[in-house]
């Protein structure tokens, strides 16, 4: 059974932050539609996975440190959706759903710099990963999922591809969505038996 951010597996684990700066990601060579960063280790590991790539193939990453407010208001957005599909449950059981789709604020990977969404190009563009980024489980039928069945051979194999580059490179994949991994926050820390989280909560950097 997958395990969830709001599994108290996940939020019982101590954040104990390293001090690690973040970087923009476009300077150390990983492409990006615009300006994203992310804490310095998943960089560097996000070089490493990139090295690994068949030729003509590179990484993409859409988003990676996320301001505080905009988590939460991706959160309650999602958890008012819920709502109104769900209302017969209650707000624990509203909470479990979300955490499919986003962190509840808390224990939030992408305020911490720890995490990346992002998928593969090619020289024409996107590869097919099954379905687009931030695709909800509602709107891909569960395809969202990275061991989803109902998707098309292509995307099975690209997603093997991007799997085996980013965990050679120490990168942790949140099994409900395919395009995100990362390395230094709690979830991280659970599937790689580590003691504690390494990144915690990180404002936007300053502009230069």
């Amino acid at each position: 059974m997958t395990v969830l951010l709001s599994d108290e597996r996940i939020t019982r684990i101590e954040a104990v932050e390293n001090g690690e700066p973040v970087v923009e990601l476009a300077t150390r060579g990983i492409q990006t539609p615009g300006t994203a960063y992310s804490r310095e280790g998943v960089a560097d590991r996000l070089v490493i996975a990139n090295a690994f790539l068949p030729s003509g193939i590179q990484l993409h990453v859409v988003e990676g440190l996320r301001p505080l407010e905009s988590q939460r208001k991706i959160y309650d957005g999602y958890c008012a959706e819920l709502r109104s599909l769900h209302p017969d449950l209650d707000e624990a059981e509203i909470r479990v759903l979300a955490s499919r789709f986003v962190s509840p604020i808390e224990v939030a990977p992408h305020v911490a710099g720890a995490a990346v969404d992002l998928t593969l190009v090619g020289a024409h563009g996107p590869l097919d990963l099954g379905t687009p980024i931030d695709a909800t489980p509602e709107q891909s039928d569960g395809a969202c999922f990275f061991a989803a069945t109902n998707i098309s051979r292509e995307a099975r194999t690209n997603r093997d591809l991007l799997a085996d580059v980013l965990t050679a490179a120490g990168l942790v994949n949140y099994p409900t969505e395919w395009w995100h991994w990362s390395y230094g926050d709690r979830y991280w820390a659970y599937a790689d038996n580590q003691p504690h989280a390494i990144y915690g909560p990180m404002p936007w950097p300053d502009p230069q």
